[in-house]
């Protein structure tokens, strides 16, 4: 499946800016599923300084914000062709030893809440390092927690999520990783994009959860629709949790408040 994605961020600050830096992880790469056809970036506002790959393989754009800005702008601009793998993304890589996606977070730390899901799945299974117990674990958070907006935000924890019974993708993503920790897996975030039925116009990109499993690699989760992702999910970064597959993440220095703004289109 071919998708088109326009997806534009805005920020307006109160008072200008006396200097802003922002690191930009909004662009998806080819490989493991997906092909990119076509992508831009571009910035109203600021300019970028640099590119690179970081530790997870993601590839990060840094932007510096002009002195006096008022008004910041970031177009994405691309189309991706994605195949259907049934959720399977395969073998690991990057720098990220697979070690490492063992290890707690603060936003994926373990409270009795998780350790007592991660008992649950653990006495109804004899065995673990398969998938099977990972779809349960998925289809158990989706009935624990309702998927609501406006009672969490990017610093909610997976425990505070999962003890509140209500929150978003993120921290369906959040719980479903702090889990499959507690259970052994490797498990990661990935911020990308998801074609919904009937519905163009987005009020923010998606979030998911994959996990490593044996004989299979990396598998994704999406607890918030229930589902493997498909041909018409685009992973565009990963990570540890939120924090390392942020789509947008600075620092800025000066008085007053900000607005944001999100436009996002994703369509076949």
């Amino acid at each position: 499946m071919r998708l088109k994605i326009t997806h534009a961020t805005t920020y307006e600050f109160e008072l200008p800016v006396y200097y802003a830096l922002q690191q930009l992880r909004m662009t998806p790469q080819s490989g493991d599923g997906q092909e990119v056809i076509e992508w831009s970036t571009s910035i109203t506002g600021g300019k970028k300084e640099l590119s690179f790959e970081d530790q997870f393989g993601n590839l990060t754009e840094l932007v510096t914000i002009e002195p006096g800005t008022t008004r910041v702008e970031i177009v994405i601009d691309g189309v991706v062709e994605v195949e259907d793998r049934n959720g399977i993304i395969g073998p690991h890589r990057g720098f990220a030893p697979l070690w490492l996606f063992r290890q707690a977070t603060p936003l994926t730390a373990s409270g009795a809440q998780l350790r007592h899901l991660a008992s649950r799945i653990r006495s109804e299974f004899k065995e673990l390092g398969g998938v099977e117990p990972l779809h349960t674990l998925m289809a158990e958070i989706s009935e624990l927690v309702e998927y609501e907006t406006g009672h969490t935000d990017s610093t909610t924890t997976a425990e505070a999520a999962l003890a509140a019974g209500r929150g978003v993708c993120q921290d369906h993503a959040h719980i479903m990783i702090a889990v499959a920790r507690l259970l052994g897996y490797p498990a990661r975030y990935v911020s990308g994009y998801l074609l919904v039925e009937d519905l163009v116009d987005q009020d923010a990109a998606h979030a998911w959860a994959e996990v490593w499993a044996e004989g299979l690699g990396w598998v994704g989760f999406d607890v918030s629709n229930s589902i493997c992702p498909d041909a018409r999910y685009v992973r565009v970064a990963t990570g540890r949790d939120y924090r390392d597959a942020a789509p947008v993440h600075g620092l800025r220095q000066g008085a007053g408040g900000e607005r944001l703004h999100v436009s996002l289109q994703v369509q076949q």
